[in-house]
């Protein structure tokens, strides 16, 4: 790590491969700036990036063991990095807007089963005192309470790991990329 002034502090990651085609998805068949990373590479660098503060900043250094004929790849391999956590976010992103979604719907179902449970509750406990409609209203306001655990676990708990994965992908789709010769 570095830290220059004030600026956020520089991680520095080194991969070593013997190709480029090693970074990239064997099974992908589109062009390399718009294949997906190998999932391995993809998983190493992911790891590597989360264990680092979000306000940092990433620099990515591929040691290339087999130079590529037609010169520095450089910019094709920065443009293809890049543009894998751009789509890395995207689909997250996509996917956390559909979370909360079902959140939305989750929430208005467990308010209104909730709201039913806990009139039936209500009118039981006006019928006796006897442990037959005690158990049966504690019984329904339990279950009603119980609907509402799934959209309070979205809004409480499944939002925020998803917006932070948003963040690190965007992070390292800022990535610097500096491709060396060599092991």
């Amino acid at each position: 790590m570095t830290r220059t002034g004030s600026q956020a502090p520089i991680h520095r990651l080194a991969l070593r491969v013997k190709d480029t085609a090693q970074l990239f998805n064997s099974m992908d068949p589109t062009p390399f700036l718009n294949k997906d990373l190998d999932p391995r590479a993809n998983e190493f660098i992911e790891s590597w990036a989360s264990t680092h503060p979000l306000h940092s900043r990433f620099h990515l250094t591929i040691h290339m063991e087999q130079w590529p004929a037609d010169g520095d790849p450089t910019a094709m391999l920065t443009s293809a990095i890049h543009n894998h956590f751009i789509y890395k976010a995207e689909l997250t992103r996509r996917r956390l807007h559909q979370v909360l979604k079902q959140g939305r719907m989750s929430l208005f179902i467990g308010i209104v089963f909730v709201s039913i449970c806990l009139v039936a509750a209500d009118y039981i406990g006006g019928l006796g005192e006897g442990a037959g409609y005690r158990i049966a209203r504690e019984s329904l306001t339990i279950v009603g309470w119980v609907a509402m655990w799934r959209p309070m676990q979205i809004f409480l708990y499944d939002w925020w790991p998803m917006l932070r994965k948003i963040r690190l992908f965007m992070l390292l789709s800022k990535a610097h990329v500096q491709v060396v010769q060599g092991k």
